[in-house]
């Protein structure tokens, strides 16, 4: 896999990041993918590590119909909303960035090992501004945030807390220029009082992905269904079936790469086939 140093003067260096108040002076990049994804049109999808349901559809819906229509999708590879956002965005063909808050030899969190894996097997990228080595730290993810603001054109926060990192996000996509959206969610629920508190702000109401493409202006494409087939779905719904449970298990199974078990759970999950909780797999096929 290729590991790659952007400077801050180098041609490849992403404009829009360069624009921000504090841009990185380097950025590492892990990947085959040419770095000009980077500077693609491009939209960071965040929100709350321990989700809702609702959280988890509504931005794996945003992420699918995004990529679907041309948009690169930024998220930060955390459990919950970001995962969705990245995991949607390969079920819609399309690539997705996922910014660490560590070095990008370092799969953080280790349970989203084979997601990154997935993101770039299928042209994406896994970027920081911390060179290969650095171990993640709390202080660390904060600073990651002005990152994945800084390279997307909008920030569209899907839930979140009165104090959460992705009103961190939101902040610098403020700072920065961009527009904000937000998912208007449930005013009895504490995930959504972040999210409502900036639609009371100001920020932009999501209530569809064309809402979420107009702010970076891509047409807007609507996404079909997803109807997962072929040998390896089939393979994984059989390994599910025989015992299987974890990703690491469907691989030794299946005999599949790891890589293209990730993205067929993405397609089998976003299908309604499946569903990944925590590196856990399970079938939700009646039997």
């Amino acid at each position: 896999m290729t590991v790659r140093r952007l400077r801050r003067g180098d041609p490849g260096y992403p404009s829009l990041l360069r624009q921000i108040p504090d841009p990185p002076a380097s950025l590492w990049t892990r990947g085959d993918a040419e770095v000009d994804v980077l500077s693609e049109p491009a939209v960071a999808i965040v929100g709350a590590r321990a989700c809702s349901g609702y959280g988890r559809s509504v931005a794996r819906t945003l992420a699918t119909e995004a990529a679907a229509a041309g948009a690169v999708v930024v998220s930060g590879l955390a459990r919950g909303i970001d995962g969705e956002a990245h995991r949607g965005a390969l079920a819609g063909g399309g690539r997705t960035v996922a910014v660490l808050g560590c070095g990008v030899d370092r799969d953080y969190p280790a349970a989203h090992a084979e997601l990154a894996r997935a993101i770039v097997e299928h042209g994406g990228l896994v970027v920081s501004e911390y060179q290969p080595g650095v171990e993640p730290a709390p202080w660390r993810f904060p600073a990651r945030n002005r990152v994945i603001a800084g390279l997307a054109r909008a920030t569209v926060v899907v839930e979140a807390r009165e104090r959460s990192g992705a009103l961190i996000t939101a902040d610098f996509a403020l700072e920065d220029g961009r527009e904000v959206l937000a998912v208007p969610g449930e005013i009895t629920s504490a995930l959504s009082a972040g999210t409502n508190g900036l639609l009371r702000q100001g920020a932009t109401p999501v209530t569809c992905a064309a809402d979420v493409l107009e702010a970076i202006g891509v047409e807007h494409v609507p996404a079909g269904p997803a109807t997962p087939g072929g040998p390896e779905a089939t393979a994984v719904v059989q390994a599910l079936a025989s015992g299987a449970g974890t990703p690491d298990e469907l691989v030794r199974a299946t005999a599949l790469p790891a890589a293209v078990v990730a993205a067929t759970l993405v397609e089998l999950e976003l299908a309604g086939v499946v569903a990944v909780e925590e590196g856990v797999v399970r079938s939700t096929i009646a039997r």
